[in-house]
């Protein structure tokens, strides 16, 4: 009986020892930063697959300016009611992609942080 508490009493030593911790750094949660979006990573992709049949370089089909640069985008997003347009459900008047589907929620999640962080490159 002395053996088995013994025993017993040595492998609690030894678990409390081996879960010492000397780095309070290792308690506190590692969070890696966020991404910061940017044209050319993020959001020119989008416009290229869903937008540039129109807003070409000259626009055709009745858009009025072209989405071919970021500086274009940039002007049509803070000038206009772009950011309105892509977010209105279609069949909806002023709805884009015009006779397009909805761009999805993500890809506009995307434009938005990338206007609010301002415009990144």
């Amino acid at each position: 009986m002395k053996f088995t508490r013994f025993i017993f009493a040595f492998a609690i030593g030894i678990l409390l020892w081996s879960c010492t911790n000397t780095s309070e750094s290792d308690l506190i949660e590692q969070v890696e930063p966020e991404d910061i979006i940017n044209y050319t990573e993020h959001i020119k992709p989008i416009y290229e697959n869903n937008c540039i049949n129109c807003h070409s370089n000259p626009a055709i089909n009745g858009a009025s300016m072209p989405f071919t640069t970021l500086s274009e985008l940039r002007n049509s997003i803070e000038n206009t009611d772009h950011i309105d347009r892509i977010n209105r459900q279609p069949g909806e008047g002023g709805f884009m992609p015009l006779g397009g589907t909805r761009l999805p929620q993500v890809s506009i999640d995307l434009i938005e942080q990338w206007q609010s962080e301002g415009f990144a490159e």
